[in-house]
């Protein structure tokens, strides 16, 4: 049953990783729109579990979302989920983060991020969705030099052994929207950031380290460029995808020039992005600004598995939505140090 034929009662969303940064604030978007909305998140001690608690406690306060914790790689626990409530769309969050932490942990990344994924497909072709919508990363575009990122270009050099992953749960995504008929968008995330965000973060550790007169480490000496998108644009962008429905071409002649659209399968790639990098020291400068007081500069080179610079083509979103981003850097980091401030009471 697709989207325009449903009659009666609020759409039902799965949402994986539900109590994380962008599945807090995506959960929270969807509940506004009258969703219906089953969360699944492991919690685990990646980061602070205490701030995960702290958003999904605030989601059950909507009697619309409910929440089970479990690990999506677990045999049957998705299975189960998609059975019980039949979701029309799913969004699949739940993964392991981390350019730097997939160095030193890279079988963490298989079980979320591989296994993990194999699971949902899995779900989904047992009990297929009307759309099914999934993360994937600006740093699958690895070692591409070409810029700004546009998802038809190819991405064959990742650098990291995170970014491997992403792009493996890309081929596979494709692989089961062609073999089962299930229609999927891959959406590439650029460098997201706001309130509620990972405390692994460069915004989350700088904000901290300046407001206790502590160092901040600045990789590459500060020569880096990051296409920075605002939580709250990155979910709007989402949303507006959600009836966006890829549909299987009848010829490649159809698909439009740009378009990402797989010729051979419901299933196309979109960035999501603010298709406007910023230099990392004019970053650290936006959140000096904020805060009130300097950083300790600490130049340090390039980090292994990291990227120089990252910026998006996001034509394709708003060819597909009419929408693009607008949250400035200055405007996204003031409300982040505001939120901070709050939450930590300093």
């Amino acid at each position: 049953m697709g989207f325009a034929e449903k009659t009666g009662g609020s759409r039902t969303a799965l949402v994986t990783g539900s109590a994380g940064f962008i599945g807090y604030h995506l959960v929270a978007r969807l509940l506004v729109d009258g969703w219906r909305v089953i969360g699944v998140d492991a919690l685990t001690d990646y980061y602070d579990v205490a701030l995960k608690e702290r958003r999904q406690a605030m989601l059950l306060q909507h009697q619309a979302f409910e929440t089970t914790r479990d690990r999506i790689e677990a045999p049957d626990a998705l299975h189960r989920l998609f059975e019980q409530h039949r979701p029309d769309a799913v969004f699949h969050l739940a993964a392991q983060a981390g350019v730097r932490y997939s160095i030193d942990h890279p079988e963490s990344y298989v079980e979320a991020n591989l296994i993990g994924t194999f699971r949902l497909l899995e779900a989904a072709r047992a009990f297929p969705p009307a759309h099914m919508l999934l993360a994937s990363t600006s740093s699958v575009y690895g070692a591409n030099a070409e810029m700004p990122y546009a998802e038809t270009a190819k991405a064959d050099t990742q650098m990291s052994f995170y970014a491997a992953t992403k792009k493996a749960n890309e081929a596979m995504a494709h692989s089961y929207a062609h073999l089962y008929d299930l229609p999927i968008t891959m959406f590439r995330f650029f460098t997201v950031y706001g309130p509620w965000g990972r405390p692994d973060m460069a915004l989350f550790k700088f904000t901290k380290a300046i407001l206790e007169d502590r160092l901040i480490d600045i990789y590459n000496h500060g020569d880096m460029a990051r296409d920075f998108t605002f939580v709250t644009d990155l979910v709007d962008a989402i949303a507006r995808l959600i009836d966006a429905v890829p549909a299987r071409p009848a010829t490649a002649e159809e698909i439009a020039p740009g378009d990402s659209l797989s010729p051979v399968a419901p299933y196309r790639i979109v960035n999501i992005g603010n298709s406007e990098p910023v230099q990392l020291l004019d970053f650290v400068a936006a959140i000096e600004t904020a805060i009130g007081k300097p950083a300790i500069r600490n130049l340090m080179e390039m980090q292994p598995g990291d990227v120089p610079a990252t910026w998006a083509n996001a034509a394709l979103l708003e060819r597909l939505t009419g929408y693009a981003p607008q949250t400035s850097v200055a405007e996204g980091v003031a409300a982040f140090v505001a939120w901070y401030r709050d939450f930590y009471n300093v």
